[in-house]
């Protein structure tokens, strides 16, 4: 993943191959941040497969999330700086959802 260093990138593939699927976190930091900024694009193929319409975009900050709780601390330290990044944007651009259910994560309660 651009931006990180050697380690965390070397972190987060053994973290998709062991627990998630390889190319996952790259793959949901872009589609969490076109969802950010609110482009229209065209999904590359190797992406087509994470993202199905059925499932929205918000899956992408799911498995962010999930990144975060179960990468080492530095290689998590690294991500969290980029997806703080992106939620920062989110959260000037959207507001809450009252009706929203209150268990739901802060992301998917956001309109």
């Amino acid at each position: 993943m651009p931006g990180l260093s050697g380690a965390a990138n070397a972190a987060v593939r053994v973290l998709e191959r062991d627990r998630m699927t390889p190319g996952v976190v790259s793959v949901a930091l872009s589609v969490w941040s076109v969802r950010v900024h609110g482009t229209v694009r065209r999904w590359r193929p190797w992406e087509a497969e994470f993202t199905c319409p059925c499932c929205g975009e918000s899956w992408a900050r799911d498995r962010l999330q999930e990144a975060l709780t179960r990468l080492p601390s530095r290689a998590a330290a690294e991500l969290r700086v980029r997806v703080e990044r992106l939620d920062d944007v989110l959260l000037r651009r959207t507001h809450h959802e009252p009706a929203s259910d209150p268990d739901s994560a802060w992301w998917h309660r956001r309109c």
